[in-house]
């Protein structure tokens, strides 16, 4: 049983109205732009109470444990709390392309995803939406949502929201894109970015442990970690590595991505305006393997 479901619904009522509060002086992620949410107005994700989605479908491109043989059944969040400079999804993340749901109509495309046969919900950059997938997590409940919840993140998560969530994700994706404080704001615009995903990303396994899989070889609860490769170890990738390996747990399932290419405003930045190379990704790979870290995906 997926641990929403546990929850009584009292409990659950709870947390949702713990969440909502949070955007009348908004904290609701790590940046805390302390606007009122509640009234309309908008901090650094530009959203404001209503969550903007995108669009919502099964898909069959994340990795295989999260796929299965029906997808993984993907919400994917309009606006972001990165402004990841060369975001493959800009149009998404920074445009705004997508439009407002009421808590209703976010627990039908819950639901309507699960109708499907998709194996779980996949939350694609809810950092900033947390309140609101509460609030439609609490409808659908009511009405037979029962597959596992996917928090897939950028990684700059409010400790505070995360442990609202401790019993309701069952899954954690965090891509940790920079190892490096610095470098991380000049290319997200986030303050203290490896900082606070390190704390994010150890507060995710605390609650949930190290990815598991079930008899079908789909995962059903844990943590999932993503890092990108990027031209120059620019993601600085060992201080990543060894995070994961010393910090959180060697037996941490890694995806280590290779897909990087200029996108957004990479062509503002020289050093962002190439692909990485083979050689590039066979040394990340083996960073993380002489860390320790021994469960790579692919």
């Amino acid at each position: 049983m997926v641990g929403y479901r546990r929850m009584s619904r009292e409990e659950l009522a709870a947390r949702v109205e713990k969440a909502v509060e949070m955007l009348r002086d908004c904290r609701v992620c790590a940046q805390v732009c302390r606007v009122n949410r509640l009234g309309g107005e908008k901090g650094f994700c530009r959203t404001g109470r209503l969550a903007v989605v995108s669009s919502w479908g099964p898909h069959f491109g994340e990795e295989k444990v999260l796929v299965g043989r029906y997808g993984s059944g993907t919400i994917f969040f309009a606006n972001c709390n990165l402004a990841c400079r060369f975001c493959q999804n800009y149009e998404i993340s920074q445009c705004g392309e997508g439009r407002e749901l009421t808590a209703r109509e976010l627990a039908l495309a819950m639901l309507e995803l699960q109708e499907m046969g998709c194996h779980n919900i996949n939350l694609v950059s809810p950092s900033h939406c947390v309140p609101q997938i509460l609030e439609a997590l609490y409808l659908a409940v009511q009405e037979g949502l029962s597959v596992p919840l996917v928090y897939n993140t950028g990684g700059y998560d409010a400790l505070p929201v995360l442990r609202l969530l401790e019993g309701i994700v069952d899954i954690y994706m965090p891509d940790i894109k920079f190892g490096d404080d610095e470098v991380g704001e000049r290319y997200t615009g986030a303050k203290k970015y490896f900082t606070v995903a390190k704390q994010a990303v150890k507060e995710m396994h605390r609650q949930v442990g190290d990815l598991e899989v079930d008899e079908r070889g789909i995962a059903v609860r844990g943590l999932l970690v993503r890092h990108l490769v990027m031209p120059g170890d620019l993601a600085r990738t060992a201080a990543v590595m060894e995070f994961l390996a010393r910090e959180v747990s060697p037996a941490t399932f890694v995806n280590i991505m290779a897909q990087y290419y200029p996108a957004h405003e990479a062509f503002r930045y020289p050093e962002l305006s190439r692909r990485i190379t083979a050689q590039e990704y066979r040394e990340a790979r083996e960073i993380a393997r002489r860390c320790g870290l021994y469960r790579l995906y692919p």
